[in-house]
């Protein structure tokens, strides 16, 4: 692979470690935590799934840059981009809806839903 080409895959490979990481960082904050309810445990544990396919799909991916086949490429990029953003969506959520069952509303509080 040339230089460039393989310094962008390396990255991304890279990335997947990252992730993973994070993925298990976050696995671990949750265990501490009390109260946690099982649906996000769940979704948190289905990333792991997400993230071996963006893999399997990297590989793929590999092999069509050696091909030289740019529209494959492109497809994949787009792919594993699109699982990368369903990951970080639903983190955001998760994240989102702990923050809001960590904090009480007092009940003087008017909260308005749009």
């Amino acid at each position: 692979m040339q230089g460039n080409q393989g310094n962008i895959v390396e990255r991304l490979f890279n990335s997947f470690t990252d992730l993973e990481t994070a993925i298990e960082s976050a696995k671990e904050t949750l265990k501490k935590k009390e109260s946690v309810p099982q649906e996000v445990i769940e979704r948190l544990n289905s990333y792991d799934s997400i993230l071996a396919k963006q893999r399997r799909l990297a590989d793929e991916m590999c092999q069509f840059i050696e091909a030289g086949d740019w529209d494959e490429v492109s497809r994949h990029v787009s792919l594993i981009n699109g699982l990368s953003a369903m990951i970080r969506d639903d983190a955001r959520s998760i994240l989102s809806g702990l923050q809001l069952n960590s904090d009480p509303v007092k009940e003087e509080e008017d909260i308005t839903i749009c």
